[in-house]
């Protein structure tokens, strides 16, 4: 199993990214998957869950109604559309295989929202 983040970076307050999780190694179409973030000196936290069809998503209140869980499982990949961007949302984003429990992790991919 393997699972790649991309698309952080550098932005600045109110601004718009979308991340990207790029999968491999299981049938993804067949899964649920995650995005979660830790902030230095913080416990990892769930950002956001959906079903293995996209049917269901789920957020964190801290999120909601400024980011958005998606996949394509015609390619394999889950994106997170995250806007209104707030420096509180400064942190590193991991994708996870699984969406209540988590048995598969990517490296991770830095947001840093700072004017």
């Amino acid at each position: 199993v393997q699972l790649v983040e991309s698309g952080g970076g550098l932005v600045q307050p109110g601004g718009s990214l979308r991340l990207s999780c790029a999968a491999s190694g299981f049938t993804f179409r067949t899964y649920g998957m995650s995005w979660h973030r830790q902030a230095p000196g913080k416990e990892r936290e769930l950002v956001a869950a959906i079903t293995s069809a996209g049917s269901i998503t789920n957020y964190a209140d801290s999120v909601k109604g400024r980011f958005t869980i998606s996949r394509d499982n015609s390619k394999n990949t889950m994106y997170l559309q995250m806007n209104s961007l707030k420096p509180d949302d400064t942190a590193v984003y991991y994708c996870a295989k699984g969406r209540v429990t988590f048995d598969y992790w990517g490296q991770g991919t830095q947001v840093t929202v700072s004017s």
